[in-house]
């Protein structure tokens, strides 16, 4: 698709109303060319000469067309979008249009179902010049680190989840990820959250945790677990023997921490753990 410099696909434009028609009205770039902005977006205050900003993307025909909506994501943006049908080459997203955003096979990391949710990147795909969405951010990533070093401070959008942790955009521009055996709290795709720096690789990827260094585990871990048990009136139905995952929904702690953690309320003579459970004393 030849595009006119004035005619900017899948951003938003600024063009001229030139002319009303039966399917709607046409816009004039400064160039001259025009594209068409369907009926069902035209509203009163869009007379002759007046200037409105519209976005571009093509429709189900390929053709260039204009709409006043906004989508999730414009061109080379990043976006959480759900996944409402599947087909043999490729799934297509709720991408806030009347045209679904299709991710073809080949930009899709693992098959996509119905209903989940995925963060994709908008590109223009020169193959079938359309704008398609994309789980592969590799070229999104800056891999030259500026401005980070190891235990400091970092903004964390989070973006998907792999087998070894939560991958993570990183200050906007980086990528870093989460392994699992940090993580001892909920995260969900979509979370912003602060996190802290444990390794800058030669590749540009990040190491994070989500705990800030030089905290006391301990101390944190032990006012966690009397603040819980205060809740619940002084019982709590867990000890050394409950399940991991179930201590860290909980407690968000590892178990390994969790047994550490009683062992030193034990000591300081705060609790006693029995089998059915943990008592608060006093």
């Amino acid at each position: 698709m030849t595009l006119s410099p004035y005619l900017e696909l899948g951003k938003i434009n600024t063009l001229r109303v030139d002319r009303d028609t039966t399917p709607g009205l046409f816009l004039m770039a400064e160039d001259g060319n025009d594209v068409l902005l369907p009926g069902q977006y035209v509203t009163q205050d869009m007379i002759e000469d007046t200037l409105i900003d519209v976005f571009l993307y093509t429709d189900s025909e390929d053709r260039l067309v204009a709409t006043t909506l906004k989508p999730k994501a414009m061109l080379d943006e990043l976006a959480l979008f759900e996944v409402v049908d599947v087909a043999p080459f490729g799934a297509f997203m709720d991408w806030g249009l009347t045209k679904d955003l299709l991710v073809p096979n080949m930009f899709q990391k693992t098959p996509f179902t119905v209903g989940e949710k995925r963060y994709l990147r908008v590109i223009y795909d020169e193959r079938t010049h359309r704008l398609v969405g994309t789980e592969k951010l590799g070229d999104f990533f800056d891999r030259k680190v500026k401005g980070l070093a190891i235990n400091k401070e970092a903004k964390i959008l989070v973006i998907s989840k792999t087998p070894l942790g939560f991958k993570c955009i990183v200050n906007d521009k980086y990528e870093g990820l989460i392994y699992h055996n940090e993580i001892f709290e909920t995260i969900n795709l979509g979370d912003e959250k602060t996190a802290y720096v444990k390794t800058i690789r030669k590749d540009g990827n990040i190491d994070l945790t989500l705990r800030k260094p030089g905290s006391k585990k301990s101390g944190g871990s032990d006012e966690k677990v009397m603040t819980l048990l205060k809740e619940a009136k002084g019982i709590l139905p867990y000890n050394y023997k409950s399940d991991a995952e179930l201590i860290k929904d909980i407690f968000g702690l590892s178990k390994k921490e969790f047994k550490r953690t009683l062992t030193s309320l034990q000591d300081a003579g705060k609790i006693d753990v029995k089998d059915t459970g943990i008592y608060i004393k006093g």
